[in-house]
């Protein structure tokens, strides 16, 4: 259980399967967000419809409402969700700690501010922990320190540091709890600062020995070129073993640019709130679908797509149902987005397995930048 094996490698570019209590995943993937154990707008029949292989809920938002014990009373995350294939679940530390003003952060853990009914709550390192393994996820994630993207290298210096003694509570409450069907995964932060990402690496490798790794801290404001280039001075140094997960990463060319740089494991919001929001991914660029040239288009969203979305309707009647307001547009527009980059993924695979990764993303980029 949990074996991670890598198939094939082009360049820096891997496919592999990852195995799970609740099934076995094929990387790289992009795992939609069901944030308060639900995919906005999308059903768990949609979620496999589209081919999701691996959710990602929020311990944050379960433990405010309803309470990991309503829902371990429900039978646990995977049935009060009607999910039955494998779950991850991030530990809150990025939506505590985006709580600027209602929350206190101090060695033992983080007091906030219920953004639900007001009251006042403590999360600490083995708090987050336990909650993560009542709720039943597959992957559990350690508690983090998160901070700003811009953050100069004593901040990040000091949240890297708070970020492995919390994950050492959190390892030896893990160890009292487990009995093999849930793994923990470390975050690794260290901000824009290179040098201190590979400091917290080796500090986690002498920890424990890890199924996985998570990357966190990028995509949290910093420039995206800058995002890239930690990714590209970390690759030499990650264990090839162990899957690696970038946290937070959800836009079709950050995927390209992120498995180039030998990534396995992708989570955002982005598919289903531009979803919601009337634009769609299609291979030649993001089309807002309110603009009024496709008032009367009969072609659908996206001719190479597989998706209900496609199959099915115009984009004349897709930009009918945002401009009526009609709720059917947000679920159409999401359900797309989402196969999309599980499509992105899977294309991503093949094109490693073939041994032409790098030709593959540099077309694919032309085509999406529609540059020559």
């Amino acid at each position: 259980m949990f074996e991670f094996t890598i198939e094939a490698t082009s360049s820096a570019a891997r496919t592999g399967t990852l195995v799970l209590p609740h099934g076995t995943i094929e990387t790289p993937a992009f795992m939609p967000v069901g944030t308060q154990g639900t995919v906005r707008t999308l059903s768990p029949a949609d979620l496999k419809s589209v081919g999701a292989q691996l959710v990602l809920a929020n311990t944050y938002h379960l433990h405010v409402r309803p309470g990991e014990g309503v829902v371990q009373r429900l039978g646990g995350l995977h049935r009060f969700m009607g999910w039955d294939r494998p779950l991850l679940t991030d530990s809150g530390g990025f939506q505590v700690f985006s709580l600027e003003g209602s929350r206190r952060v101090d060695e033992d853990g983080v007091e906030f501010q219920s953004h639900v009914d007001g009251s006042r709550r403590h999360l600490t390192p083995e708090r987050a922990t336990e909650i993560q393994w009542t709720l039943g996820a597959d992957i559990a994630m350690a508690f983090d320190h998160v901070v700003p993207g811009g953050a100069d290298e004593a901040t990040a210096r000091d949240a890297l540091e708070r970020t492995l003694r919390w994950l050492e509570r959190c390892a030896a409450r893990h160890r009292e709890l487990a009995d093999g069907r849930q793994t923990l995964w470390p975050i690794l932060q260290g901000g824009t600062h290179l040098g201190l990402r590979e400091e917290g690496l080796r500090r986690i490798g002498d920890l424990a020995s890890w199924t996985g790794l998570a990357i966190g801290g990028l995509s949290v404001g910093e420039p995206k070129p800058v995002m890239y280039q930690m990714l590209e001075g970390l690759e030499p140094r990650l264990p090839p073993a162990w899957p690696r997960y970038l946290m937070g990463v959800g836009f079709p060319e950050d995927l390209v640019a992120a498995v180039e740089r030998g990534m396995d494991l992708f989570d955002c919001v982005a598919p289903t709130r531009n979803g919601r929001n009337g634009s769609a991914f299609t291979p030649d660029g993001p089309v807002n679908i309110r603009n009024a040239e496709h008032r009367e288009d009969p072609r659908p969203l996206d001719a190479t797509c597989d998706c209900e979305t496609c199959g099915t309707f115009s984009r004349g009647y897709l930009r009918h149902l945002f401009v009526a307001e009609e709720l059917l547009g947000l679920r159409l527009l999401s359900l797309h987005n989402v196969r999309f980059l599980i499509r992105l993924a899977r294309e991503m695979g093949a094109a490693t397995r073939a041994g032409t990764f790098p030709r593959w993303a540099a077309e694919w980029r032309r085509r999406y930048t529609r540059s020559d």
